[in-house]
């Protein structure tokens, strides 16, 4: 009997059994054309967990006929690297490096790899649930293609659900199973995008009950081992905990599970980060301080860590909890935003455009020109003239 897990039992092994990232795996999709072309280069992808990241990376390497090595940047040495390098030199053809959660590796630890991605002696895929914006060393990023993996949808992950059935059926020889519309419902939505979720939570089921209804799904929970894991599930549900509550203005709550965070060994910049992106999302226009307090906070917790820094976290959450809110700025932006994907580069008012020759002086570049109008009037292109982002 396999014992494997249900998730590697259901992985996929080419693009025709892959569920998800359309955007990157569909037809004519910049992955898809790079992996039937054999061509492979450096990349990192970006998303959260569960969505297929290390399958892609596993695929691409199948295809492209490129040995492949498995690396997680948690526990990693340089010694490990240095024989996968070792290795790969001697190799005809450069073969894949995957390199999970390669945020976690320093920046020393990312400088030793930049050479051999250079020349080619490895194919680096990086994948991070972080923004490698901020956690990839500048020079790696640039030799590297980002690609951003999104959650699955629930249609997706219903495929997943049916494709999980027909294995158990199959290795249980159990042809009476089933899951209810309502128990499909339940995972789907406790999943939340992550396909892995889900699976452990189908596979803890039928190995308790023998059967997947809401009522085994949900007593199955009760008999994990479920501890705060940073890279898991109890890492984002306790983060949108604390975003949603200083969002309500709930300062009880958001200090209670920063507390959790802190006392688990969260990273500070992680938090610290999220507060940034909250100052600007949530407060907004209400109260612009606030985007200086969280970069203050962001700072600090950089400079000092821990165990200071739970400080600067608990002053600047008790800040942004207690702030009014305001998303006018962050809804009007994403509002302008649509209009520019629906219309493209619309042609710029002759008036606001920019005129450093003669010849466009003449065209009308920058003509009527006010600094100051009296009035205020649209400086959109015509298309747009009566559009009002900001309510």
């Amino acid at each position: 009997m396999n014992t494997e897990p249900l998730a590697a039992l259901l992985r996929p092994q080419n693009l025709d059994e892959y569920i998800g990232q359309s955007h990157l795996v569909g037809p004519e999709k910049p992955l898809r054309k790079a992996i039937e072309q054999h061509h492979a280069f450096s990349m990192l992808f970006w998303g959260p967990p569960g969505v297929g990241k290390t399958t892609l990376a596993k695929i691409l390497a199948r295809e492209t006929n490129r040995e492949y090595f498995e690396l997680s940047a948690v526990s990693a040495s340089k010694a490990e690297v240095k024989s996968i390098i070792e290795a790969a030199e001697k190799l005809p053809e450069a073969p894949v490096l995957f390199l999970d959660e390669i945020h976690r590796f320093n920046k020393a630890q990312q400088d030793f790899l930049l050479p051999y991605v250079e020349r080619g002696t490895i194919v680096l895929i990086g994948a991070t649930t972080e923004n490698p914006s901020f956690e990839v060393i500048p020079a790696l990023l640039s030799r590297s293609r980002v690609f951003v993996l999104k959650s699955l949808t629930a249609e997706e992950l219903n495929l997943i659900i049916d494709r999980a059935l027909q294995l158990i059926k199959a290795e249980k020889k159990s042809k009476k199973l089933e899951m209810t519309l309502e128990a499909r419902e339940w995972l789907v939505t406790y999943a939340n995008g992550d396909a892995r979720q889900l699976l452990t939570v189908i596979e803890q089921a039928y190995a308790l009950y023998k059967n997947l209804t809401i009522e085994s799904l949900k007593a199955s929970l009760q008999s994990m081992y479920l501890r705060y894991d940073k890279q898991g599930e109890e890492h984002y549900d306790t983060i949108s905990a604390f975003i949603k509550s200083m969002r309500a203005s709930n300062t009880d709550a958001a200090l209670y599970y920063l507390a959790r965070m802190v006392n688990a060994g969260e990273d500070p910049k992680f938090i610290a980060r999220r507060m940034v992106i909250f100052a600007s999302e949530d407060i907004g226009l209400a109260q612009p301080t606030a985007l200086v307090v969280a970069n203050a906070v962001f700072e600090a917790v950089t400079k000092i860590g821990y165990p200071e820094a739970q400080i600067n976290l608990a002053h600047g959450t008790a800040y942004l909890a207690q702030a009014k809110k305001d998303r006018s700025a962050y809804d009007a932006y994403f509002e302008a935003l649509a209009d520019v994907q629906k219309f493209g580069n619309l042609p710029i008012p002759l008036e606001i455009r920019n005129a450093p020759t003669k010849l466009m002086k003449e065209l009308g570049y920058g003509k009527g020109y006010e600094m100051y109008p009296e009035k205020e009037k649209s400086l959109l292109p015509e298309k747009l003239q009566n559009k009002k982002y900001v309510k």
